[in-house]
């Protein structure tokens, strides 16, 4: 049966014949389903699958997958008691009761025919009269049978609520019999702990039972709802006033007084952490509050406890250094290596061209000839794969650092900690503007007694996408030793990149040449830019050779518009690795990846050992399966359900690039952009590049982005921590 539903979805019903594929974490499946009236019919479902032989009815979509044909994306299932006995016998034998084999289940059905499922369910012991059929097995065929009856009737009760049925197996496998007391009594705790379902799914769930707008556990959630989003916006703490704000326009109510008083409440119940300091309450997240408090204990901690050296003329050490190098430091390049070799906790930040890998590569040196062992890092594959080039060491990102471990069905773990410390004298981290307060918490509780840590970054670049101003903060509490470097060292003609980023980065115009290594073509729209820009990577830039693949990186501010990420990766893959029978591809989320796509992770995989940002490219596709080989280091093979980890990486946003460096960037500069048009932005993707910048687009807004220096406020304690303004 297909019935027309509103808003263009349609009803199918049928039998469910084979099941394709069922992802390991349950939420995606592929099943063929017999229907009643158009045949097989393929359908995909975010949740786990039917078992075979079990009627359903589903609600969605037909769609046509470019590669798999017509499918119907179905967003509710409603499994349906079968009605005659031919379906019964067929439900029996799919497996889904245990304790039921095809022939048990022929000879019941012959025995109890229409009523078989109501003897099950109310007269069990009569199964006795079945021959072969034992105790034992009756009991397991009953407990089995009440928990498809239970799943039923959640999946009744979320499609009668509102809410699609395909939540129903994860919250059974949760709450087990209990699943419908906590829909009905405590519906916001499946925010917390269902996959999938978060704050709004939760509070449809509130509304259809009836629950006030204002009742107490609808604004506490609503709260812990706001702090998430906030702290999304890189954010540690939230102002009182702000986060009332916030849950307010969450939770669609007015009366802030009433969230204010919850909000107190759940300060004294110790439900969320707050910290009062020049008038003003700030409210934690509890990870968050943890984070922050550890990051400044412990960089205390460490500075207090490193060993020293020994080095007791540190002036002639260097000298003797700059002699074997012949290198001649500039004063505030030598007192970086002083500090390096004396402080615990050190800093070392500064723009291009100022020295800054200079002094690395000084510090490492006279560090190596007393002895120490050093281990170098940064946040990103990328920027770990600068740093090893140069230093001529090697260098790991942190996670790799401290050991991350995927732990099936709970995320991660890191095997390196405060019981399981690094093994290292100096510990040297790159970029580490990148770096939130949480992986900080992370890397510094696994810092060894005795050891100093060096930090490298420009604090100029855009902050990290998670939340805190590690870098900035530690800097601005004059807790350890810092040293800005600001002289510039590539002043010549070869070096206009970094000229232009810091005349950029204090807000002066760059200069621009129409045949040098800062250009701008001035476009005034975004279809004329992207129709550059694909000519600059499929034409010109391959004429001076440059490879398109390796040595380019288009760059973009935002991800939507013709000049955003997304329209521009699926136009510059098709210049530049068009399909052909030759080539294997597949799709999924919208996507299309073939055979030698340049591919970015977007998520963090411990297990597979690759990160959040790291380049690769897709080396085969086989049997659903996608292998990508990122930096020729690794090797990682991608099952159907987790190619929505990947994404086409010709072009990537700001953010993303950071850590990374590339002979040649691409950044359209155009009206669509300007609400993320900013100093910072504008800096950080200059500074990526090596070789040649060329920026295209409006005048008008590349002068917005030099001028707006009104970077978004980030709220976090962690300077007046640092400061001992407040206890850590």
């Amino acid at each position: 049966m297909e019935e027309t539903l509103k808003n263009s979805e349609l009803q199918i019903e049928g039998t469910v014949d084979r099941i394709v594929f069922e992802a390991p974490d349950g939420t995606f499946s592929v099943l063929s389903l017999k229907s009643k009236d158009r045949g097989r019919v393929t359908v995909t479902l975010a949740s786990e699958p039917p078992k075979v032989g079990e009627e359903a009815k589903f609600r969605g979509v037909y769609i046509e997958h470019p590669k798999f044909g017509e499918q119907f994306r179905a967003t509710n299932i409603e499994l349906i008691r079968p009605t005659n006995t031919a379906g019964i016998e067929r439900f029996l034998a799919s497996g889904a009761i245990e304790g039921i084999r095809a022939g048990f289940a022929k000879r019941i059905v012959e025995k109890f025919g229409i009523d078989t499922l109501d003897i099950i369910e109310n007269s069990p012991q009569r199964l006795k009269e079945i021959p072969g059929i034992g105790k034992k097995t009756i009991e397991k065929i009953t407990e089995s049978y009440m928990k498809q009856s239970e799943l039923r009737d959640i999946m009744l009760w979320l499609e009668t609520h509102g809410v699609s049925g395909t939540f129903a197996a994860r919250i059974f496998k949760k709450y087990s019999s209990f699943s419908i007391d906590m829909l009905e009594n405590h519906p916001y705790q499946l925010a917390e702990d269902i996959k999938g379902i978060g704050f709004q799914t939760a509070d449809t769930i509130a509304r259809s039972i009836g629950l006030s707008p204002e009742d107490e556990e609808r604004i506490r959630a609503g709260v812990i709802f706001s702090l998430g989003e906030i702290s999304m916006s890189g954010h540690t703490c939230a102002p009182m006033e702000y986060l009332i704000k916030e849950s307010a326009k969450n939770l669609r109510i007015e009366d802030t007084y009433l969230i204010e008083n919850i909000i107190n409440n759940m300060t004294e119940e110790n439900a969320v952490d707050f910290e009062d300091i020049g008038g003003v309450r700030y409210i934690y997240s509890h990870y968050l509050y943890e984070a922050e408090t550890l990051v400044a204990r412990r960089v205390k901690e460490i500075k207090e406890s490193a060993r020293y050296f020994g080095v007791k003329n540190t002036e002639e050490f260097i000298a003797d250094w700059e002699e074997q190098r012949n290198i001649r430091l500039a004063e505030k390049q030598k007192d970086a290596i002083k500090y390096a070799l004396s402080s615990g906790i050190f800093v070392l930040t500064g723009g291009p061209g100022t020295g800054k890998t200079t002094v690395v590569r000084g510090i490492i040196e006279l560090l190596e000839k007393i002895g120490c062992k050093i281990l170098l890092g940064a946040p990103t594959g990328r920027a770990a794969k600068r740093l090893t080039e140069a230093t001529g060491r090697r260098a790991k990102t942190v996670h790799r650092m401290l050991e991350a471990q995927g732990i099936p069905g709970a995320g991660f773990e890191f095997l390196r900690d405060e019981a399981n410390p690094l093994e290292a004298d100096v510990i040297i981290l790159d970029e580490v503007s990148m770096m939130d307060i949480v992986l900080m918490r992370h890397f510094l509780m696994a810092v060894p007694d005795g050891a100093h840590v060096i930090l490298v970054g420009d604090v100029d670049q855009l902050p990290a996408v998670g939340p805190g101003l590690v870098l900035k903060d530690i800097i601005a509490s004059k807790v350890g030793n810092s040293v800005m470097l600001n002289e510039i060292f590539r002043q010549t003609e070869e070096s206009s990149i970094v000229v232009s980023a810091h005349a950029i980065n204090h807000g002066r115009f760059p200069k621009i040449t129409d045949d040098g290594e800062f250009r701008f073509v001035e476009l005034d729209t975004s279809e004329k830019v992207a129709k550059f820009i694909e000519y600059l990577v499929t034409e010109a830039l391959p004429h001076l050779n440059f490879s398109p693949l390796t040595d380019v990186q288009v760059l973009s501010p935002m991800h939507k518009d013709l000049c955003g990420t997304h329209r521009l990766n699926i136009r510059l893959q098709s210049a530049l690795n068009p399909p052909s029978p030759l080539k294997k591809e597949i799709s999924f989320g919208g996507q299309t990846f073939r055979v030698n796509d340049k591919v970015m992770q977007t998520k963090n995989n411990y297990e597979k050992k690759v990160f959040n940002g790291d380049i690769g490219f897709i080396s085969a596709i086989e049997d659903g399966k996608v292998q990508v080989n990122f930096d020729g280091e690794i090797l990682a093979a991608y099952e159907k359900d987790e190619i929505s980890e990947l994404t086409l990486a010709y072009a990537m946003s700001v953010h993303k690039s950071q850590g990374s460096e590339y002979p040649v960037i691409i950044l359209p500069l155009v009206s669509a952009h300007y609400i993320m048009l900013q100093r910072n932005l504008l800096y950080t993707a200059v500074t990526r590049a090596k070789d040649l910048v060329i920026l295209i687009g409006k005048k008008s807004a590349l002068n917005t982005a030099i001028m707006n220096d009104r970077t978004r406020k980030r709220y976090t304690l962690l300077k007046e921590r640092l400061s001992d303004k407040l206890e850590c």
